[in-house]
């Protein structure tokens, strides 16, 4: 699904994934009228704007974006990091500025399906900063004494996500199949009541597993 105020330009994205052979259930222009087209044809990837009528796009990410919603890539004029973050915390799994050729949106918009999170070349070091001025704060997760108890492999899987590799490269680095990695992904956010990978990203990151070597990383070890 497609989201953005200006026709042309709606209808110019719309036709390019068409014809990249996706299959592009809805379009919309203001933000009400994306929230309630999504909810009705609920695709798999929302392709969103920020600046919309009656509706932020941060805000309408925050309605369709969760669980059972779509993954989330924002395609926005705007490079301010104010509103890249914004949007991550709102549910965004990637954030694309409009300079992005078509090759690229095209690309971003497969791995958004696969739960990749794709940004803009040098936005992504920016959400990681983000989030590790979040785990500085008063209350991080590390050390909580109710926290889920992960595998030794969920565990290997989780800070290689944290490092920002793919599920591809995840999967090439530990030797097993694309599907495995997917799983162990899904059992990791369902162990920790999380709902995609940005906030599996975070919750890594405030653990402080993006820092840790190949070889370590173990649950119960205390890194």
């Amino acid at each position: 699904m497609v989201v953005d105020d200006h026709p042309m330009w709606r209808d110019a994205v719309a036709r390019d994934l068409a014809e990249a052979g996706f299959a592009v259930v809805a379009t919309a222009g203001d933000g009400p009228q994306a929230v309630r087209r999504a909810r009705a044809t609920r695709p798999d990837v929302l392709v969103l704007d920020l600046n919309l009528p009656g509706l932020p796009g941060a805000r309408v990410c925050q309605e369709v974006a969760g669980e059972d919603g779509p993954r989330v890539l924002v395609l926005s004029a705007s490079g301010e990091h104010a509103d890249v973050l914004e949007a991550v915390k709102a549910g965004a799994t990637g954030y694309l500025v409009k300079s992005a050729g078509t090759e690229e949106l095209i690309d971003a918009v497969h791995r958004t399906a696969r739960g990749d999170a794709v940004f803009t070349p040098g936005l992504a070091g920016l959400v990681l900063g983000e989030y590790r001025r979040l785990a500085a704060g008063p209350e991080p997760t590390r050390g909580k004494p109710d926290a889920p108890r992960l595998t030794a492999r969920e565990t290997e899987v989780l800070r290689l996500v944290a490092k920002g590799l793919s599920y591809k490269q995840i999967a090439e680095r530990l030797v097993i199949s694309h599907r495995t990695v997917q799983n162990h992904v899904q059992n990791t956010l369902g162990k920790l009541q999380l709902h995609n990978r940005v906030e599996l990203v975070r919750y890594a990151i405030e653990a402080g597993l993006d820092d840790e070597g190949d070889g370590e990383g173990r649950p119960g070890t205390g890194r």
